[in-house]
C-alpha cells in the first residue's frame, strides 16, 4: 500500500503524488485500463479533487472568527440561512451535501456574515459525520464570539445511502446543535425554526 501523506502536510507536491498513485491504482483494481483515452488524466483529476474535498484541514478557524468579530450593542437573531456545503462521509468516502442555517444572538459582539458561511466550508471540506459537523459549527461560533446563544441545522442527502445500501432516495438528514438561548430558551428556538422554515 502507497502512503499517502497527512491532509495536513505542507508537502504540497508530494502529497498531490501520493493522491495521483492512489488514484491510478485504485482504477487498476476495479479493472480498469489506465491507459485509455477517458483515463489518462483521471488520477491528476483525482487528486486535484481530493484536496479541494479535503481543504478545510488547511483553514485556521480560529483565525478566521477572530480577524471578523466586532464591537456591536446588536442583541436580536442574526440567522444566516441555506448555506450549501458538501462533504465526505468518513464510512465510506462518498458525498453528503444539503444545506446549513445558522443563528445567534449577540452579546456584545458581531460576527462578519461572509464568515459563517466560510465556516461551514472549512469544516464541511473534511471527512465527516453530519452529527460532528453540526456541532462543530456551532461550538466554535459560540466558544469564539461568545454569544448568548447559537443554533445550527443541517439537512442532508447522503450518497453512502442513496447510492449503496439502504439506496433510500428520499430520506433527508436533518440534525441540529442548540447551544446557550436556543437550548434553553423555548421561544428563541422557535423563532429560528419558524425563521428558516417559514411556511
Amino acid at each position: 500500500m502507497i502512503p499517502v501523506a497527512s491532509p495536513k502536510t505542507n508537502d504540497h507536491s508530494s502529497s498531490f503524488r501520493s493522491l495521483e498513485t492512489l488514484a491510478e491504482e485504485l482504477l487498476v483494481l476495479v479493472g480498469e485500463d489506465t491507459k485509455r483515452q477517458g483515463l489518462v488524466r483521471t488520477p491528476q483529476r483525482v487528486a486535484k479533487a481530493w484536496q479541494d474535498l479535503t481543504s478545510g484541514y488547511k483553514v485556521d478557524v480560529d483565525g478566521l472568527i477572530n480577524r471578523a468579530l466586532f464591537d456591536e450593542p446588536y442583541s436580536e437573531m442574526v440567522v444566516v440561512r441555506d448555506i450549501s456545503f458538501y462533504s465526505l462521509c468518513e464510512h465510506h468516502l462518498l458525498p453528503f451535501f444539503g444545506v446549513c442555517h445558522v443563528a445567534y444572538v449577540p452579546n456584545g459582539k458581531i460576527i462578519g456574515l461572509s464568515k459563517i458561511p466560510k465556516l461551514v466550508k472549512a469544516f464541511s471540506r473534511r471527512l465527516q459525520v453530519q452529527e460532528r459537523l453540526t456541532n462543530e459549527i456551532a461550538s466554535i461560533l459560540m466558544n469564539k464570539g461568545q454569544p448568548a446563544g447559537v443554533g445550527v441545522v443541517m439537512e442532508a442527502r447522503h450518497m453512502c445511502m442513496e447510492m449503496r445500501g439502504a439506496e433510500s432516495i428520499d430520506s433527508p438528514t436533518l440534525t441540529s446543535s442548540m447551544l446557550g438561548l436556543f437550548r434553553t430558551d423555548g421561544r428563541t428556538r422557535d423563532e429560528f425554526l419558524a425563521l428558516i422554515h417559514p411556511k
